[in-house]
């Protein structure tokens, strides 16, 4: 299965997604065995770096920052292969979908769509002013992987 998690500006929701599970699929044999590629990319704004609040969400994730600054933000247009390809696009709540080029839409589900069933919206942090706020939010989508992680492995 090949997975794209795309967001508002691919700098601070969807870069955090890609790494954390791309870790979690490296040290899970039976992911791995399912998940042959995790990508990112925005949907509504071309950015060119990702935000410092996320730089320091990773890091507190033990991502050093050469990881962190490998990561260079993507826009639709640049990532089409990656939607072409994807088999599941994951956004963080709807508005993201309405942005998914429509031919793609159909591939479209929310992150708490995907881990519990149920759709649930994730805010963008980006707009969070205080940093503790800011980890809120990805400790909630953080929960929302490792939940899809596990129903993962369940259906294999």
């Amino acid at each position: 299965m090949k997975i794209l998690f795309v967001c508002s500006s691919n700098i601070c929701r969807s870069p955090y997604c890609e790494m954390l599970f791309s870790r979690m699929i490296k040290e899970d044999e039976k992911l791995s065995l399912s998940i042959e590629k995790v990508s990112s990319a925005a949907v509504l704004n071309q950015s060119f770096k990702i935000h410092p609040k996320a730089v320091l969400a990773l890091k507190r994730e033990g991502f050093s920052e050469e990881e962190i600054y490998s990561h260079k933000p993507r826009f639709k247009w640049l990532a089409w292969k990656d939607f072409k390809e994807a088999d599941l696009i994951i956004g963080m709540n709807n508005a993201n979908k309405v942005f998914t080029p429509l031919m793609f839409q159909k591939k479209f589900k929310t992150l708490s769509e995907v881990a519990t069933g149920e759709d649930v919206f994730i805010p963008d942090p980006w707009l969070m002013k205080d940093i503790n706020d800011y980890y809120k939010v990805m400790d909630i989508i953080k929960d929302y992987l490792i939940k899809f992680a596990a129903k993962l492995k369940g259906q294999n």
